[in-house]
Formats: structure tokens, sequence, C-alpha cells
């Protein structure tokens, strides 16, 4: 129970690595601000499994590229719990198209989601923040290695890296570690629509033909795996860790063939 009577807000968590961290957490004691943007349903699935494992969530629906519901869903954790000890910034969508195809509002909503977003989470929860809070951005893979169609999300990743550094040092002195995962190819619903979808020959088979091989594991990860990173980033455990961002990729990134 290693966040019991701790206050934790995920943005994106009605699927996917949202969706996991959001359940270790619940599972662990924590109480859940369950984000999400359109899904309720799913979003109060979530919550409802949570309770059943004897945590407490509270669902709250927020566009992350809109600084005025971000405020009022922090306006609804003020009213509901008076503080955040945690917040996790998972909420991410772009357009997977090659770069010469990308227009001028794929740019702005990838990059206001991914940096406004983690910004604005950011900003909103500090003055319910304690010493010994935890700041957790979710990048990816994109960020430092090519991935087909992933070149605006890829670049906000790797901006969304860089405030983490930058965040990092501004809030030491008040007791606030701020630190990244970076997730290799995991098994989400999102990767299974990316995959089969950005290129006409199949790419998730070329994903497990090229990419699989050199995952040591022989397999690609889990969302609970990535979820697991998280939770240890967000408790006492990871005191002196700051400013970084931990890839989590199960190895692939230190023996892939450079050229894929």
């Amino acid at each position: 129970m290693r966040f019991k009577g701790k206050i934790a807000v995920i943005s994106g968590a009605s699927r996917g690595i949202g969706r996991a961290t959001a359940l270790q957490l619940g599972r662990e004691g924590a109480s859940v601000v369950v984000n999400y943007k359109k899904n309720r349903e799913a979003a109060d699935a979530v919550a409802a499994e949570i309770q059943a494992s004897g945590g407490q969530a509270l669902v709250v629906q927020a566009d992350i590229e809109d600084e005025a519901q971000i405020v009022a869903m922090y306006e609804r954790v003020r009213e509901t719990y008076g503080r955040v000890d945690i917040v996790v910034a998972n909420a991410a969508a772009s357009a997977f198209k090659p770069l010469e195809q990308i227009r001028g509002y794929h740019i702005d909503k990838t990059f206001k989601l991914t940096i406004h977003g983690f910004l604005f989470l950011t900003q909103q929860a500090l003055p319910m923040m304690p010493s010994g809070g935890r700041i957790v951005a979710v990048s990816g893979w994109d960020s430092f290695r090519f991935l087909n169609g992933h070149g605006v999300l890829g670049a906000a990743k790797a901006a969304m890296e860089s405030m983490v550094r930058y965040l990092a040092v501004e809030l030491g002195g008040r007791g606030i570690n701020v630190t990244g995962v970076c997730p290799g190819p995991i098994e989400t619903d999102s990767f299974t629509i990316y995959a089969n979808r950005t290129q006409t020959d199949a790419q998730r088979e070329y994903y497990d033909r090229v990419w699989l091989p050199y995952v040591p594991s022989g397999r690609f990860g889990k969302a609970s795996e990535i979820a697991e990173v998280i939770a240890f980033l967000a408790s006492p455990a990871s005191s002196w860790i700051n400013g970084q961002t931990i890839i989590a990729d199960g190895g692939l990134s230190i023996t892939a063939d450079p050229r894929t």
C-alpha cells in the first residue's frame, strides 16, 4: 500500500497505459482522479475496478488540450480532496502521417496536448502539491527512434522530456520530483490501431518480423509493466531520481539494428 492516503491525477486514464496506471495506484491505496476526454463508459469501468480493489476514484472529464478544462478538473480535485500528491501526464494523440503531409493544425493539436497539456497539468497541481510530490510524464520511443508516421508526435515527446529536466530543476527545491518514462512498443489498443493503419504492407507484421527478434525477452511489453515503472517513479522509493526519463523497452533500444 505504497500510496495509501495519496491523491493521484492521471490524464488519459480510461485506456492503455493510463488505465493500467490508475488501476495500479488504486490497488495500492491511492485515491485516483480518472481523467478522460470522450469515453465516459470506459472511465467509469476503470473507477469501478479501482473501487472493487479497495481504492477510491473520481471520474473527471477534461480535454487536456484546453487549459480552462484543466482548471475545472483541478477545482473538482480541490473540492473533493484538497490536495494532489501525484500527477501522471499520459494523454497523447497525433496525426500519424509522413511529415510532408503534416499541416499546421496537426502540429498545433499534437503540441497543445503533449506540451501545453503537460505544463498546465503541472502548473495547476502545484498550489495543492506538498513536498514529496511526484510528477511523471509518459513519453515514447518515437522521441529518439524513427517510427513511421510519428514525426510530429516524436518531436513533441522529445520536447516533453526536455521539459521534464527543466521542471525537475525548478521544482527540486520544493521537494517535488519530476521524471518521465519512455516506453518501447507496448501491447495496447493504440499500438494495435497504429500498427494496422499506417502502412499498406501490414506494419504490425513488420514490427513482429523486424523488431521482435531484438527484444531480449522475445515479446513486446504490457501496459501493466509500464504502470509498474510509473508507480515506482511516483513512490518514495524514487526519491533520488529526478529529471530523468527512464526507457522501458525490454532492452530493444540497445539491441535493435539501427537501420530498422
